[in-house]
């Protein structure tokens, strides 16, 4: 995992998060941020990379990065 990405998530230590999503056919499914977490490290880099560039602009707007991380959840599943 690029070096922002590893520092970001180490120094926040965000809380981890488990939500239940519905997929584009209809099934549903539970993940994890943490699996989220591991997917984002084994990301090509420049999917990495523009993670990095959302999670700085939702951090320096005091956002909620597990927002950001759900959303990615919705395109694993969908993915």
């Amino acid at each position: 995992m690029i070096k922002y990405l590893e520092t970001f998530f180490a120094e926040k230590d965000l809380p981890e998060v488990n939500w239940d999503l519905v997929d584009n056919n209809g099934v549903g499914h539970s993940i994890g941020s943490v699996v989220v977490l591991e997917h984002i490290a084994i990301a090509p880099r420049h999917e990495q990379e523009a993670i990095a560039n959302v999670i700085r602009r939702i951090d320096f707007d005091n956002g909620d990065v597990n927002d950001y991380l759900k959303h990615l959840a919705g395109a694993l599943i969908n993915g």
